[in-house]
């Protein structure tokens, strides 16, 4: 494994990763009334076209880093809209 490959890995598990805390804190918290739904879709949109990419060039550590922090994306949305208060 060279170095090329060791960054691209360490990359992919911080950002795949990066969202957790939040959703984390979402889920403990029972609240989201801090969170913007406006970065989550924009973040959602390059995550999901980072994976066809991924897909399109046969990369499985873009592919997987991609999908995983997709995921995680979209339960944040999910637990963004669910715990948000209404006025």
């Amino acid at each position: 494994m060279d170095i090329t490959m060791i960054t691209g890995i360490a990359a992919s598990l911080f950002t795949s990763v990066a969202l957790l805390p939040q959703l984390l804190k979402i889920f403990r918290e029972k609240n989201s009334d801090g969170v913007s739904l406006g970065m989550l879709l924009v973040l959602f949109t390059g995550l999901a076209l980072w994976t066809v990419y991924g897909i399109l060039r046969k990369d499985v550590i873009i592919i997987a880093a991609n999908s995983f922090s997709l995921l995680v994306n979209i339960l944040t949305g999910i637990m963004t809209l669910r715990y948000r208060k209404r006025d």
